[in-house]
């Protein structure tokens, strides 16, 4: 007798839903995209608003949750002090009997790592997106003492993170996965010209970064660098898109720079494809990075990259091939590099062909899902088969 397929329940935590975070955006985009014929997916986000407060971008996000099959769960937590609202997880797990749940970030694999074990669910899985690991005692206790012991697995999305995991937080390998992140292959422009709307030429040197305007970002070092370029090159321009508690400190860097007709920080743009359309060179300049969704996108565009290395940013950057790496907190170092590439622009052409091929074969999102899925499903076999059915379980 044939036995009708059951698709394995996944529940994705996550702390608060949006396109702009590069966990954020991740988790959203696995949620969404996991076979529907096989994954039954559900996006936890904790942080919920009510419902009267949803913006335009929060609306969009549902309308491609409801597009995909994917159901929501909003938790309603406030702040830390609102434990009360994981009984409602906990409740979920149970009564839908969930097999996967798959949290993201710090705050969540805590309390997925708890509820999921409380709740009994078969795989619990907690993904880590890179921090500096060399953060406070309470933080490392955490991650070796409570994630790591009660996750099945936690995620790296470097090698150096993972390694970090193992050799600075004392957690044992075996406990510990390697999982590149991915982007999708096309993301469609909207043809809009973003030089036009800027005012710059079309023959203008154009060097672009995308990233929240945060201090582990380093985009003043990207300012100091382009100062020296542009004491050569007085006809350089750069585009920086992003928002964030920086806007006004850079703002202050760029007027004594006198660096007010070269950048252009943009803020939170929906048109990033356009953006990087206008840029002949990438920057990365982060004192830190797990493995940066944004130097995903500069490759997907057939850009040249320039990256700090720091973090996972050398498991994407070939340096010579795809990319140049220099130290972080290096204005010199950057400057440097950046006049190298803008003084040998066949070279630089190269480099981004070779690291559009490179992001295609490795850093996709159809190759992360499909690892993804690979995890979920590989140890569940065991679990159903010694799993009670409903009418035993109490």
């Amino acid at each position: 007798m044939d036995v009708p397929h059951e698709r394995t329940k996944v529940v994705t935590l996550i702390d608060v839903l949006g396109r702009y975070g590069g966990a954020e955006r991740l988790a959203l985009s696995v949620a969404t995209n996991l076979d529907p014929a096989h994954f039954d997916s559900t996006l936890c986000v904790s942080r919920w608003p009510p419902s009267g407060t949803l913006d335009a971008d929060t609306r969009e996000v549902l309308d491609e949750l409801s597009a995909n099959g994917v159901k929501l769960l909003g938790l309603g937590r406030r702040g830390k002090g609102d434990v009360w609202v994981w009984w409602k997880l906990l409740s979920f797990l149970r009564r839908e009997r969930v097999d996967v749940l798959h949290a993201h970030k710090f705050g969540s694999n805590v309390w997925g790592t708890l509820v999921g074990r409380r709740a009994g669910v078969p795989l619990v899985l907690a993904h880590e997106h890179s921090w500096s690991y060399e953060g406070g005692r309470v933080r490392r206790f955490l991650d070796r003492e409570l994630i790591a012991r009660g996750a099945d697995r936690l995620i790296a999305v470097s090698r150096e993170d993972q390694r970090r995991m193992v050799e600075i937080e004392g957690i044992p390998p075996a406990r510990t996965i390697f999982v590149p992140n991915g982007i999708s292959r096309a993301e469609p422009t909207s043809g809009h010209d973003v030089r036009a709307e800027l005012g710059i030429a079309p023959t203008a040197t154009v060097i672009g970064s995308v990233g929240s305007l945060l201090t582990v970002k380093a985009f003043d070092v990207l300012l100091r660098a382009t100062a020296l370029l542009t004491h050569d090159r007085p006809g350089v321009q750069v585009l920086i898109a992003g928002e964030g508690p920086e806007r006004e400190a850079l703002t202050a860097l760029m007027h004594e720079l006198g660096l007010d007709g070269s950048v252009h920080l943009l803020g939170r743009r929906a048109d990033v494809p356009d953006i990087l359309r206008a840029v002949d060179i990438a920057v990365c300049c982060s004192n830190s990075e797990g493995s940066p969704l944004s130097v995903m996108e500069y490759m997907r565009a057939g850009l040249p990259v320039v990256a700090t290395k720091v973090g996972g940013v050398s498991d994407l950057i070939e340096q010579g091939d795809t990319g140049l790496l220099v130290p972080p907190g290096d204005p010199d170092a950057l400057a440097a590099i950046l006049a190298e590439l803008l003084d040998d622009p066949i070279r630089a052409r190269s480099m981004g062909k070779r690291g559009r091929k490179r992001q295609q074969a490795e850093f996709d999102l159809d190759v992360l899902v499909h690892r993804l899925e690979a995890l979920y499903l590989e140890p569940l076999a065991a679990h159903r088969d010694r799993r009670p059915s409903p009418a035993r379980q109490h």
